[in-house]
């Protein structure tokens, strides 16, 4: 099996190639990536020698280059988007731009080879904000921010390949990600690396924003099974359960990390902020998936991957 996993020297994505190539030996995978400011070819140094994975630089929204990294591959798994929602509210335009005109570029490249699949990684985010109970796949979109909306855009441009050309597509959507090699402008990267610094950290509004959180092995096991035993046509859900508020979390990490409420700073709230996202998961779970990481464990993992790996994340934070 001859895998294009773009966006694989992100978070999620060298994530994943990691995960693959140690389950599956004979898998090969080319990796294509931008290497924007949070694509990081230090996320995969470990494997760079691995004879079955191979890295192309290059941009989605280059057709030249998607048509190069695609040639000879039997599945497309895009991960390559921005993703950072305060950067979408400054600056909306690259998320225009890679999320939603880049995804076209690489339907259109697997379309023309006739790939075998196509998955579509997005996120519970497209879907908007839920007071109570929990989002099905087959509820409508409504997204808030700009980074929302141009993967909800993304996923129904891929359901229209589906439905138009018959392009094999799955498209899943997880919860909130947590693990090593996360960027750390992300809430709980963020928040582990100024504690480690002895900084406060910035807790939005009145902190009461509800997130389920998924730790990063944990998407990566549903995308392996989602793979090789989903449907076709069909979107999958991936959360964890683990439904916390960000004071709440906050509070966890400021334990585990032997500090006081002191190093909690109250800012301003995020424009646009939603206040809970929920995903059903059944649909997922009757295909055998259940999470293998508590959040307690995963947090801890967390929160010692960084304690050890400060030369990594003190280059980004200095950036």
């Amino acid at each position: 099996m001859r895998l294009l996993i773009t966006g694989g020297a992100g978070f999620i994505g060298s994530n994943l190639i990691r995960y693959i190539l140690d389950k599956y030996p004979n898998y090969k995978i080319v990796t294509l990536d931008k290497l924007t400011y949070s694509g990081n070819l230090e996320n995969l140094k470990d494997i760079k020698t691995n004879s079955n994975y191979s890295f192309i630089k290059g941009d989605i929204c280059e057709s030249k280059i998607v048509d190069k990294a695609i040639r000879d591959v039997d599945i497309v798994i895009n991960m390559a988007a921005e993703t950072h929602v305060d950067r979408s509210i400054a600056d909306a335009s690259s998320f225009i731009t890679t999320n939603i005109f880049g995804t076209y570029v690489l339907l259109e490249a697997a379309r023309k080879r006739s790939i075998k699949l196509f998955l579509q990684i997005s996120t519970d985010e497209a879907y908007g904000s839920i007071q109570e109970g929990s989002f099905k796949e087959t509820d409508p979109l409504a997204p808030s921010s700009p980074y929302a909306a141009s993967k909800a855009a993304a996923d129904q441009l891929a359901g229209a390949y589906f439905t138009t050309y018959n392009l094999p597509i799955i498209i899943t959507r997880s919860s909130n990600n947590f693990g090593p090699y996360q960027y750390p402008e992300k809430i709980i990267p963020l928040f582990i690396t100024n504690l480690l610094e002895g900084k406060k950290v910035p807790l939005y509004g009145d902190g009461l924003n509800r997130r389920d959180w998924l730790f990063v092995l944990d998407n990566c096991a549903a995308i392996d099974l989602v793979l090789h035993k989903g449907r076709v046509g069909e979107i999958y859900n991936i959360a964890s359960g683990n439904e916390l508020n960000n004071r709440e979390l906050t509070d966890i990490i400021l334990k585990k990390m032997s500090k006081s409420e002191d190093y909690i700073e109250y800012v301003t709230d995020r424009l646009g902020h939603d206040r809970r996202y929920s995903l059903d998961c059944s649909k997922l779970r009757a295909l055998g998936w259940q999470p293998g990481y508590n959040f307690g464990e995963g947090l801890g993992l967390t929160i010692d991957w960084y304690s050890n790996n400060r030369t990594w994340w003190q280059r980004l934070k200095k950036s």
